[in-house]
């Protein structure tokens, strides 16, 4: 499929990429987002990088890491100079985020006997939830947990299995895949979240700039782009709706 290019003005440019190389913070910790290496990353959050840094007639730059709140770490503190996060208010303060590009599911595993059979069963007094430390899922739960408390980790699922925890949160396509690949555990039916992700970069970037990212993907899900790079990287997750 053939995109129409628009360049992006000479003060968006520098805004945006002011060493002349857009470095943008790829998370390859989340498999829908981003896949491979980091000397060879791939996924709809590199092709929008990609196509971020060509409208802006510049080279772009991946700079990876395994978990979202060190891609979040690196915007902040300069190092990225757009990221790709879910919309959370503990970052809304410090990022500036498009509308999402991509929805996608958080959800929760148990054991195969847990008595937990539903979403809201999953928040009760004794209850604790294997998470990703500062995944979105973690962000969320933390603000609108009532009673169950999460336990958090590098990977979720491990401190689940570790410290024999009653369930564990995370991304649907992942929890579904480490379901299968570990006999006596199940996912709860539905799902506790949904996970918008967006494009993002520091709120001191100019009006302007900031209108351009949301305009270029608003354009890019209208164009079937978000759509396309998600198929060929073999995931289902659902585009976003127009803002």
């Amino acid at each position: 499929m053939v995109f129409p290019m628009q360049s992006a003005a000479p003060a968006i440019v520098t805004d945006l990429a002011p060493s002349g190389v857009l470095r943008a913070a790829i998370n390859l910790g989340n498999p829908v987002l981003a896949q491979g290496t980091p000397a060879a990353p791939a996924g709809v959050t590199v092709d929008i990088g990609r196509e971020i840094a060509a409208r802006l007639g510049v080279p772009v730059e991946f700079r990876c890491f395994d978990a979202a709140r060190d891609s979040f770490e690196a915007t902040m503190t300069g190092q990225a100079d757009v990221c790709f996060l879910a919309i959370e208010p503990a970052r809304e303060a410090e990022i500036a985020f498009t509308a999402p590009y991509v929805l996608i599911e958080g959800v929760f595993a148990v054991p195969s006997w847990s008595h937990l059979a539903t979403v809201a069963d999953v928040d009760s007094d004794g209850i604790r939830i294997g998470v990703n430390h500062g995944s979105a899922y973690d962000l969320f739960l933390t603000r609108t947990l009532r009673h169950a408390t999460v336990v958090r980790g590098a990977e979720g699922t491990e401190e689940f299995i570790r410290g024999n925890l009653e369930a564990a949160a995370g991304v649907r396509e992942p929890m579904t895949e480490f379901v299968g690949s570990h006999p006596g555990y199940r996912l709860i039916p539905g799902r506790f979240m949904e996970i918008r992700q967006a494009v993002g970069t520091v709120p001191t970037k100019r009006p302007e700039t900031r209108q351009f990212l949301h305009d270029l993907v608003e354009e890019l899900k209208a164009a079937g782009f978000v759509a396309d790079a998600l198929r060929r990287s073999g995931q289902s997750a659902a585009v976003a709706p127009p803002a």
